[in-house]
């Protein structure tokens, strides 16, 4: 039976169970939408946050009670599997922690909450579609949701020029990236005659692959490239970073990467993408050195922490060069410890930044061991996470992707990968000499009570960057179920 068959013999009140946290996320945010004209400034922070915290958390939910009832749905446009189950959960759970760590930021900067919980909701509906969605033109929708949402969201700072010029360029190069993986849609549509993954794959596998083929994967490729922020595709990331607020940041750097990862797993294996070995070579290798090397000579945090997300996406890539049944689990793996420890990252430096993010620069880091004991030690643990260092969700992360591409024979890469992880344990190790072994500078207040909601949004992250540093078994296996049920 065609996947439209399919589609078309299951009961109309499960099709819509296959989109239900998406559901969940769109009514939240046009709830948030409505009420925003009819609160005061004041209220609106707790209220509005509080809708958001509660939606995202019941899309959660929702995509629990959605992996009990598998299989594609409208027409054989969506798909529920635990590969998307997975990307559905790890997506609404960064907007969680994301709307949490935001609610002292937004009171701090003085900004109007009201379309920014919006907003968030809304971004994490188009990711959550990437995850699930199996026909590319539904991809490319569910791409632009994600995408708009967070163009807006990079702008927020509006008294800020630094954040409205971020935006600008973020939308600008944006746009153009679209333009190219909307280009590679077609081509592809014209190589195989179907815009359906399933039946793209198909064709690719019982013809000879047209040249037709070839450029529509390395077109779709530059496209999620930029959403990735993989080189050379990456030009926008340290100035967008720079000038968008802390959370979001924390938010831009995770959600839509992991769904533009699930996009790329799925149109590289599942399609099974001709030429892509090659591709996801020279760019996993330039994101990893680019990355890395721009980084060391960081003066200010969040473009530090920008080019340390190039390079992380660099080592992610290797994964994706390694043979499909390692690493498809690995590379699932690293997204969701990158998420967690990253995530927690901005959620700290959005609290040390101060009203008009005065204090992002690393001098401003000075002391913190001592001003702010706890904090430190949390922002300490996040580093050791991104270095990978033993008993953190990174060390494995790191793990299971070199040995992915040592399974695969994939030596150059793999020492390639290995000497830019020990470049980049310098600028990590770097902050932390700054909080422990230098003296506070003057202009830097003394450290400000870290508030409930931010608290739980710390202590979420650790606790998720310890446990899939010391009990990564059950993810992996559910990765690797994921992994299977996606090949076959």
């Amino acid at each position: 039976m065609s996947p439209a068959g399919i589609a078309q013999a299951v009961p109309q009140g499960v099709e819509y169970v296959r989109i239900l946290p998406e559901i969940v996320l769109s009514v939240s945010g046009m709830v948030i939408m409505v009420l925003d004209p009819l609160v005061d400034e004041r209220g609106s922070q707790k209220l509005l946050g509080l809708i958001g915290l509660i939606g995202s958390v019941a899309a959660i939910a929702a995509t629990l009670y959605q992996s009990q009832y598998p299989g594609l749905g409208f027409w054989g446009m969506v798909k529920v599997d635990a590969f998307s189950t997975f990307f559905h959960a790890l997506v609404t759970a960064i907007a969680a922690v994301v709307i949490l760590s935001s609610y002292e930021y937004m009171e701090v900067q003085r900004i109007r909450a009201g379309e920014y919980y919006g907003l968030i909701l809304f971004g994490a509906v188009g990711m959550c579609l990437m995850s699930s969605a199996v026909e590319l033109v539904l991809i490319f929708i569910a791409l632009e949701i994600s995408s708009i949402s967070t163009y807006v969201l990079a702008g927020f700072r509006r008294r800020a020029a630094i954040s409205s010029e971020a935006s600008l360029k973020y939308f600008l190069l944006g746009s153009f990236a679209t333009a190219f993986f909307l280009y590679g849609v077609a081509l592809m549509f014209g190589a195989t005659g179907s815009t359906s993954i399933a039946v793209i794959g198909e064709a690719l596998r019982s013809n000879r692959i047209p040249v037709l083929a070839y450029a529509g994967v390395a077109f779709m490729f530059v496209g999620l490239g930029f959403k990735v922020a993989a080189a050379p595709f990456h030009v926008w990331t340290p100035d967008v970073y720079e000038g968008a607020p802390a959370p979001v940041v924390g938010f831009m750097s995770t959600a839509p990467k992991a769904a533009a990862f699930a996009v790329l797993l799925r149109v590289m294996f599942e399609a099974n993408a001709p030429g892509r070995l090659g591709l996801i070579w020279v760019t996993a290798a330039l994101s990893m050195t680019l990355g890395n090397v721009g980084a060391l000579v960081q003066h200010n945090v969040k473009r530090l922490l920008a080019y340390s997300s190039l390079a992380h996406a660099g080592y992610l890539l290797v994964a994706f060069a390694a043979l499909p049944n390692n690493g498809i689990p690995a590379a699932m793996f690293y997204t969701a410890s990158y998420a967690a420890m990253n995530v927690g990252a901005f959620a700290v430096v959005s609290h040390l930044a101060g009203a008009g993010e005065r204090f992002v620069t690393l001098d401003d880091y000075a002391g913190l061991g001592r001003r702010s004991p706890l904090l430190a030690a949390t922002l300490t643990i996040f580093l050791l996470s991104l270095i990978g260092i033993p008993m953190t969700g990174g060390f494995f992360a790191k793990f299971y992707v070199f040995s992915a591409a040592l399974q695969a024979n994939l030596i150059g890469l793999t020492i390639i990968g290995v000497l830019n992880s020990a470049v980049g344990a310098y600028y990590y190790l770097r902050i932390i000499v700054m909080m422990y072994m230098r003296e506070a500078r003057e202009e830097v207040p003394a450290a400000i009570p870290v508030s409930p909601a931010l608290g739980v949004a710390l202590a979420l992250s650790v606790a998720a960057t310890l446990y899939l540093g010391l009990l990564p078994g059950k993810i992996l296996a559910y990765a690797s179920r994921s992994a299977a049920e996606l090949l076959r």
